[in-house]
């Protein structure tokens, strides 16, 4: 009986959990006048991704997010190991500080953090370019993630830099040609979580851009559903669309996540 209700329970908690990205998918190829019928789909259209497609900068959208992705998730991978790396292995002034100072940046909300930020981009002249939601993104990935990828450089021997240094190689060649291949699993986390914090916000890029041609992706979703129009069908679309790549990303983690593991262990 203690099995049953557990397997019910898990059935339960998956069927929860799977039915909102269901519904949108399910309301995403419905007629906009059946936006919100409960019933299955009777007549399934493309209308609402041609329409997202062809009648809206969504393509303008995508390719907005695709670069502050792009450029957030090397950047962020690169500082947050290198980091993380440099406080695992070397003992320099400053280092327990700059630890605290990692961490306490992420105890404040985001929406305390918008107004100083906007201030900050606003001097520097940087609203309304995609630099200021780089340097914003990766303010939030970098202090978590090079927490986290020094828990993992921890879990690495030391002996391995001693042998890399006996060989010739200075601090940064063992760091990239011995270190960095035995730490593929968690380059492969921080990168997806890197990944997900610049494709999935919304609130910073919402304060930073104006004018639909400069929003990235979340943004631009709330075009379609406002005080001024609800168009469930195109909203509906496209986050279905904008899934896709973020399933894509998290599908090449988790493989280099297990690669990483079996490339890492010792043979005798």
């Amino acid at each position: 009986m203690a099995s049953v209700g557990l397997h019910l329970t898990l059935i339960l908690a998956a069927a929860i959990a799977v039915f909102p990205p269901l519904w949108l998918l399910v309301t995403s190829f419905k007629p906009k006048s059946e936006s919100f019928s409960t019933d299955v789909v009777k007549n399934p259209t493309l209308e609402n991704y041609t329409h997202v497609l062809n009648d809206t900068e969504f393509l303008a959208w995508f390719g907005n997010s695709l670069f502050v992705v792009a450029v957030t998730t090397v950047l962020g991978v690169f500082v947050a190991a290198t980091t993380g790396y440099a406080v695992s292995r070397f003992r320099f002034p400053g280092m327990r500080p700059l630890m605290w100072l990692l961490l306490i940046t992420q105890m404040f909300p985001m929406a305390i953090l918008i107004v100083p930020l906007y201030n900050i981009m606003s001097t520097l002249g940087w609203l309304n370019q995609p630099i200021s939601l780089i340097v914003t993104y990766l303010t939030i990935a970098v202090p978590f993630c090079a927490w986290m990828m020094k828990g993992f450089f921890d879990t690495i021997p030391v002996e391995i830099d001693e042998a890399g240094r006996v060989d010739g190689l200075n601090p940064f060649g063992t760091f990239w040609r011995l270190i960095v291949p035995l730490a593929k699993p968690g380059i492969a986390v921080t990168a997806f979580y890197t990944f997900i914090t610049a494709w999935a916000e919304v609130a910073y890029a919402s304060a930073f851009m104006t004018g639909e041609e400069n929003l990235t992706l979340p943004a631009g979703l709330q075009t379609f559903v406002n005080q001024y129009t609800s168009d469930w069908g195109a909203m509906t679309a496209a986050a279905v669309m904008i899934a896709v790549p973020a399933a894509l990303v998290f599908a090449w983690a988790q493989r280099h996540l297990v690669a990483g593991l079996t490339a890492g262990a010792t043979k005798s």
